[in-house]
């Protein structure tokens, strides 16, 4: 994911925001839906590999890699909060 781990962070972060603005109201605020973001963007990468799912090329397949991983993320930390 990334060119290395402040790609892979860069890359998260993005991913916590836009999952962030995804969840409109389930998320945690911004700079904890970042942190959210980068832990989302390795699960993501995890999940597509356990499904089997090819990784993406390219930043844009990363992003979505990501943000599908942030999206998960922020869902299950907000039925935790609950």
């Amino acid at each position: 994911m990334g060119n290395g781990l402040i790609g892979s962070i860069i890359l998260g972060i993005l991913a916590g925001y836009i999952a962030g603005r995804i969840m409109k109201g389930g998320g945690f605020g911004c700079l904890w839906n970042l942190v959210l973001g980068i832990v989302g963007s390795f699960v993501g990468g995890f999940l597509f590999g356990l499904l089997k799912i090819a990784e993406p090329g390219g930043f844009i397949g990363q992003l979505v890699m990501a943000v599908v991983g942030a999206v998960i993320v922020l869902w299950l930390a907000a039925k935790l909060k609950k």
